[in-house]
């Protein structure tokens, strides 16, 4: 008998025991939520990309004349005026041939005069020659071949100065002064800032979603340039081989942006009134979206279908079929660890 009454004390000592460690290990506790009340509001669809950014408008320039590089009056980054001096070539030869191609005509319209006098004419009274006698005046003369070579001399003076086409920034400019710029490449490029593209794709089913018009944010990987506005400008009506239309939007590049700089594209699209939960609302319970709702402290779980999202925030789908009505108190942040019936306090 002092055995068994031993045996006995012995049990009742080791359940209240392990009654203790169970409540040591877990305490009782209310999980801290924050809510919401369920109601419609308008939803900004947002589209995520990543696209490069492109110049709209820029101009290569050449020199057409192989002299050596007299003068170079910018560099790479530098901010031009439409019409501002670039660089020009060594002009001591190219003026040299103008003065000797204008003396030549000159010498050629003297004796395409003294042809006209020949014939009868009077070299003061143009207008009163036939074409035809005046037309084989300038050619037996030379003046004609003369006027030609002129001209060219003249224009290839003129070349050999380069201008900015239009207001933009100088980039792609290598060549040095005293040295010969390389044959058949441009001399430096102009790119006009104020003219910038986004270059990017969307995939096939998101086509519906977007337009042109439509409102879009352009993010460079370079944080420190910050957020640019812009608009889809064009949307190419050609789908790849993996599914992807090109789609391009303009934007205002400003003085940070650069031709074939990383960036990310956000587009925006306003759908109307729609019933939108934040993403932090929808927890997974068994592979099932839930939405928790609360009722006197209580937690009450809800499955839900969502539907379109953005960065933030998500639509619901046939919301009112799952039980959900607009004015509902639902659980926003807190509800990882919920479960059906959990007692929670609300906090602001």
């Amino acid at each position: 008998m002092a055995l068994v009454m031993l045996a006995a004390c012995t049990g009742t000592k080791t359940d209240g025991t392990e009654k203790e460690g169970v409540e040591t290990i877990l305490p009782s506790q209310v999980n801290e939520v924050t809510v919401m009340k369920l109601a419609k509001k308008d939803f900004n669809h947002e589209l995520v990309s990543n696209g490069k950014i492109v110049a709209k408008e820029h101009a290569d320039l050449y020199f057409r004349t192989q002299e050596v590089v007299g003068k170079v009056y910018v560099k790479n980054g530098t901010r031009v005026r439409k019409g501002q001096k670039l660089a020009e070539l060594d002009l001591f030869k190219l003026n040299n041939n103008l003065t000797q191609s204008k003396n030549a005509l000159a010498q050629a319209e003297l004796e395409m005069k003294d042809v006209l006098i020949g014939q009868g004419y009077a070299p003061d009274q143009m207008n009163a020659i036939p074409a035809d006698v005046l037309e084989l005046a300038r050619i037996k003369s030379g003046y004609a071949q003369a006027k030609v070579q002129y001209e060219s001399a003249q224009h290839e003076l003129e070349q050999a100065t380069l201008t900015a086409p239009f207001d933009g920034v100088v980039a792609n400019l290598f060549d040095k002064q005293y040295n010969l710029p390389k044959s058949g490449e441009p001399f430096c490029r102009v790119i006009r800032t104020s003219a910038m593209e986004v270059d990017f794709t969307v995939l096939e089913s998101e086509l519906p979603l977007i337009k042109v018009g439509d409102r879009v944010e352009v993010m460079p990987y370079a944080s420190a340039v910050g957020v640019r506005t812009g608009s889809i400008s064009e949307i190419n009506p050609l789908v790849d081989a993996n599914g992807m239309v090109r789609v391009k939007a303009q934007v205002d590049g400003g003085d940070q942006l650069f031709d074939g700089m990383n960036v990310r594209i956000s587009v925006k699209r306003l759908l109307g009134e729609q019933m939108v939960v934040p993403k932090t609302a929808i927890v997974l319970r068994s592979g099932k979206q839930v939405l928790f709702t609360v009722k006197d402290n209580i937690a009450l779980w809800n499955y839900v279908t969502t539907g379109l999202e953005n960065m933030t925030e998500c639509t619901l789908v046939d919301w009112e079929a799952n039980g959900l009505q607009e004015g509902m108190t639902i659980i926003t942040t807190g509800n990882v660890n919920l479960a059906h019936e959990s007692p929670v306090k609300i906090i602001e």
